[in-house]
Parts: structure tokens; C-alpha cells; sequence
């Protein structure tokens, strides 16, 4: 079995989505008594956003689903500097950048699902309220 010290857990990203059209993307790396973990919040989808599922192929791109039909997909860079020292010497968080890649209306309602292929790269399920079930094919995934 392998062991960690816990400044050493490969551990990375966290996304969070929320009921007033945010996201956040927490750095799970370094944690900071006073502030917590690194993130960034963005606003998308102008609506409650519903679901986020990273690709499986990619773990720094990650759609997201709205509560206004629309599929966003993003992805996360990661900054140079992961952590820095804070005045008293102890480790804080560097939260990374986000960029929307595309957004595209895939319903009328809100989506409720998406799941992505592990064999095919950008290939993907996506359900919605209105009772449907679409395929999505998202290209141009592998210059990433």
C-alpha cells in the first residue's frame, strides 16, 4: 500500500456548482488554515448550473450544464507557481486560470446529465427536462 505525506497527496481539482449561475474550481494541493484551498469562481450559463463532468481523457477540460438548455465546455490552466509563503511561513493555494472554449443551446430546458465516453474522445450524452437524450460530439479535443 502506498503512503503519503500529506503535502505530497496526489490529489487536484475540485468543482463546485452553485443556484446563482457560479462554478468554483478548487486546487486541492495545499491547504491554508486562514483561507482554505486556492479556487476561482466564475459565472456561467446566466442560470443554476446543473452539472459538471470532466473528460476522462483530459482532467483540465470539464463542461458544464444549465439550467438554460446550454453545454459550456472549459478548461483550467494551471498557474507557474502552485503554492507560495505567506508573511508567517506558512503554504497558501495558487489558484490556476479558466477559458471558455465553446458554449452551445442543446435544449430548451435545463440539462440534467452528461456523461462522456471513456473510448471516444469528445464524445458524450447529455439528458435534459424536456424529456430528451442527445448525443454531442465535441472535435478538436486532442490539441489539449
Amino acid at each position: 500500500s502506498m503512503q503519503f505525506d500529506r503535502a505530497e497527496i496526489p490529489m487536484n481539482k475540485l468543482v463546485m456548482t452553485t443556484l446563482e449561475s457560479r462554478f468554483r474550481v478548487y486546487d486541492m494541493r495545499t491547504f491554508n488554515a486562514d483561507v482554505g484551498y486556492a479556487f476561482l469562481s466564475e459565472k456561467a450559463h446566466d442560470s443554476t448550473v446543473w452539472l459538471v463532468r470532466h473528460l476522462p481523457q483530459n482532467r483540465d477540460l470539464f463542461a458544464t450544464g444549465g439550467g438554460n438548455g446550454t453545454l459550456n465546455l472549459w478548461r483550467y490552466a494551471y498557474p507557474s507557481r502552485r503554492r507560495v509563503k505567506t508573511e508567517d511561513g506558512r503554504d497558501q493555494g495558487v489558484a490556476g486560470t479558466l477559458s471558455c472554449l465553446n458554449k452551445r443551446r442543446v435544449s430548451d430546458q435545463p440539462l440534467t446529465s452528461l456523461d462522456w465516453s471513456a473510448d471516444k474522445l469528445g464524445l458524450g450524452v447529455v439528458t435534459a427536462l424536456d424529456q430528451t437524450l442527445k448525443v454531442v460530439i465535441v472535435t478538436k479535443l486532442d490539441r489539449f
